[in-house]
């Protein structure tokens, strides 16, 4: 599914920068012009894109914030948006592939799987595949060409829509710079690792204002670290890796305009961004004996994994402001295709006797009619029955996500007072079309083999919302005392179509409306010092395939909090309370095996009142040792505690018949991330320290992994800068510096493990 705009648009970057880079206008413009660009005005055009604000007072917004910039994220270069944010409280994470190419993350206690609770946003714009009508995110972007990263909880929530009960996720891209600079990048690593990243942008003065651009483009592939049963004959890849492309464009123009006797800078900004992954991996895990074993081991059925997606991106972005204002209105279009080849079982016959589900194969392979079929997983037996046949699904997807929004962020005084109004309104359209489609496999000399009877739809649907949001929030000062009153609005009109041949009158149109609201103070003790508080309400909404009886999420959150900040250090510590009316869950491929029946597959459930309690601790500090040696230290601390409320049985695997105090899946009690760097001006060393509890696979019980728990485990990263002169830079880094293995996840069809030890070593040029 190689998209060929993807091709011409990488080589047309390539041939633009190289023919840039080598024009001597521009080679001119570099000499005359050796002053470091104005700090000030590139911190103020990024941060029209961020949530958070790059200020080094201390930040007076109410709420749980967290922002890792530039220099944070290049200090580690991690490909892997799980380890970054291993340095922000109160995220929780399922691992799943090892390389996070397929993100579990949640906030605060809401389940993580693929991430469809918690906004995802970049420049600002929701980039998920198609966050109204079907949240899961299949698609992540790289977090290697981002230059932040920022994670907003809390009452702040309530500006970023449809989830409001966790948070949001924001990623920055490169912005527009405003002299000519570029780098370019290649690195190596273990399991066949490599890495090429390059950009190269300016900016010309015009009469008329401002002509500036910016071309990206990043290539990372790996050759996997597990290793398939031995499939020497296979149709199929044998390596376990991925291919990834990523490609981005920027052209900005700005100048300044008079509109009403009042003077403001203007900007037009156009993006265009493309990327592709092809991936072998699969959903097949291990059973608990042979993950201690050989823990990297893959099954001989997994050969078939294949996962195939594109994704390309248009955003126009228009800016006014000044001192007092700032409207930034986005018009934006996002598609995605994927397919995911992948096993899904054996074939079922309608026999309770000898059906089997993989998870309740993996979970306990030595019954007699288990042990039958894992014989046929793992190669040792051939296909004989018609049952032992195996089910293999590709699920092709296509996905678009468009819209308008405009924000507008306006300061004044009124009766003595200052005011910061923020507001916004989205006008947004998202959908999902599914075709599915199945064949059966026989495992013959352990090779998998397609049959002669080909393949067949097994679901044919799509699922698209309107939405229309708006959010109103006002900031009062009141001397020390900054209270913020806010409300945002969802207007959702979705329609479900089942477009398999006789079920054209399975179909739904459904209409909601919903109002939240939120209310915070700050208030500044000192100049350094300051205590802030918030409520506010929590939603999530159903998708347009459920019935009315399936509740949206809903919760009321609290938090209590307190910031500190005299430049050296910064802390920032806040005890939260998310009281859930209703937690909500959804059937996908990634949660269960039982998920991949048809009826089921995307089916929601409610789970009733749950409370989710915590603290969340963040400190940093730089000591200086001497002169030239400086010693930053960090750390970064989450306890929670997951209850459900009230007892109830559900056929959904990740709950199962569950009793009052059972805790919530995948919520670990204690995680705890050290973070120790030594730097000089000419070289960085860091190391990183991460510890993360154990996770229970399933609430209640009789269900598959009932009473199962993660692995809790700590991993080492280390890393190294060293640089040569402004031009050149070389690293080196480890990522689990001890090769310690855990078992992160039995999700969905068996135990998988943390990524190995991986080495690389990546230089860096500059110009």
């Amino acid at each position: 599914m190689k998209n060929q705009a993807m091709k011409s648009l990488i080589t047309l970057s390539v041939l633009s920068a190289l023919s840039i880079a080598s024009s001597p206008v521009l080679a001119n413009q570099s000499e005359t012009n050796n002053e470091a660009p104005n700090s000030a005005e590139k911190s103020k055009n990024i941060e029209h894109i961020q949530i958070i604000g790059r200020d080094n007072k201390l930040r007076k917004e109410s709420g749980s914030a967290t922002l890792l910039d530039e220099l944070i994220l290049e200090k580690y270069e991690y490909d892997d948006i799980h380890r970054v944010l291993a340095n922000v409280p109160g995220v929780n994470i399922r691992q799943e592939d090892g390389y996070g190419l397929r993100p579990n993350i949640g906030f605060r206690g809401v389940t993580p799987e693929r991430s469809k609770k918690i906004n995802i946003l970049e420049d600002g714009v929701l980039i998920g595949p198609a966050p109204y009508s079907a949240p899961a995110a299949y698609y992540f972007p790289t977090v290697a060409r981002m230059t932040s990263v920022e994670v907003v909880k809390g009452p702040a929530a309530i500006k970023f829509g449809p989830n409001t009960v966790a948070g949001t996720l924001n990623m920055t891209t490169r912005a527009v710079p405003d002299s000519f600079e570029g780098q370019v990048e290649v690195g190596l690593g273990s399991n066949g690792y490599k890495k090429l990243h390059g950009h190269v942008g300016n900016s010309v003065s015009l009469d008329s204002g401002n002509l500036g651009f910016v071309i990206e483009a990043l290539h990372t592939q790996a050759d996997g670290f597990k290793d398939i049963d031995f499939v020497e004959n296979s149709l199929f890849e044998k390596d376990t890796g991925f291919d990834k492309n990523d490609v981005m464009a920027k052209v900005v123009f700005d100048h300044q305009i008079s509109l009403f006797n009042t003077n403001l800078e203007q900007s037009f900004e156009l993006k265009l961004a493309a990327a592709d992954e092809v991936s072998n991996e699969t959903y097949m895990g291990l059973t608990d004996t042979d993950f201690k074993e050989s823990p990297y081991r893959r099954y001989a059925a997994s050969q078939v994994g294949n996962m195939d997606w594109d994704h390309e991106q248009v955003q126009f972005t228009h800016r006014l402001s000044n001192d007092s204002l700032n409207v930034t209105t986005r018009l934006y279009n996002n598609t995605f295709e994927r397919a995911w080849r992948k096993v899904n079982g054996f074939n079922q016959i309608g026999n309770g006797a000898i059906d089997r589900t993989l998870q309740e194969i993996v979970a306990n392979p030595n019954t007699e009619v288990n042990q039958n079929y894992y014989q046929v997983l793992t190669g040792q037996k051939n296909s004989e029955e018609i049952y032992e046949q195996i089910v293999v699904g590709t699920n092709d997807r296509s996905y678009y996500s468009k819209g308008l929004q405009s924000d507008l962020k306006l300061s004044f005084e009124l009766a003595g007072f200052e005011n910061l109004i923020s507001t916004g309104i989205r006008f947004h359209k998202d959908r999902i079309d599914r075709d599915h489609f199945e064949q059966n496999y026989l495992m013959l000399d352990s090779v998998m083999t397609p049959d002669q009877i080909g393949t067949k739809f097994t679901t044919v649907d799509y699922e698209e919302t309107e939405a229309v949001s708006i959010y109103l929030a006002d900031t009062i000062q009141i001397d020390d005392l900054n209270i913020t009153i806010g409300g945002r609005g969802e207007i959702i009109d979705s329609r479900y179509q089942n477009e398999a041949e006789g079920k054209n009158t399975d179909w739904q149109e459904k209409e909601s409306k919903t109002w939240l609201y939120s209310a915070s103070a700050f208030y500044t003790l000192t100049s350094e010092l300051g205590i802030f508080g918030g409520v506010h309400e929590g939603f999530v909404p159903t998708s347009p395939k459920q019935n009315a009886e399936i509740k949206p999420e809903s919760s009321v959150n609290y938090e209590l909090g307190l910031r500190y900040n005299d430049q050296k250090t910064q802390l920032e510590t806040v005890l939260f309370f998310n009281d859930f009316d209703n937690l909500k869950e959804s059937c996908s491929f990634s949660t269960s095996a039982s998920c991949t029946n048809t009826a089921k597959l995307d089916q929601e459930y409610n789970g009733g009142e749950v409370d989710v309690t915590g603290l969340e601790f963040n400190l940093q500090r730089r000591e200086t040792l001497t002169s030239e040696l400086d010693l930053p230290w960090s750390v970064t601390y989450t306890r929670t505690h997951s209850e459900f409320k009230s007892d109830f049985a559900s056929d959904f695997e990740l709950w199962g018949d569950v009793s009052a105090g059972d805790s919530v899946p995948y919520l670990p009690e204690d995680q705890l991330t050290v973070n120790l760097g030594l730097e000089s001006n000419d070289w960085q060393l860091n190391l990183l320290v991460k510890y993360v509890g154990s996770m229970p696979e399933a609430a209640g019980d009789n269900v598959a992994l009932s009473g199962l728990e993660t692995d809790s485990y700590t991993v080492i990263d280390l890393s190294a800068n060293y640089y040569i002169n402004a031009n050149h830079t070389v690293y080196f880094k480890v990522d689990n510096i001890t090769d310690k293995v855990a078992l992160v996840s039995r999700r969905p069809f068996g135990a998988r493990p943390s990524k190995p030890q991986q080495a690389f070593i990546g230089y860096k040029y500059n110009f």
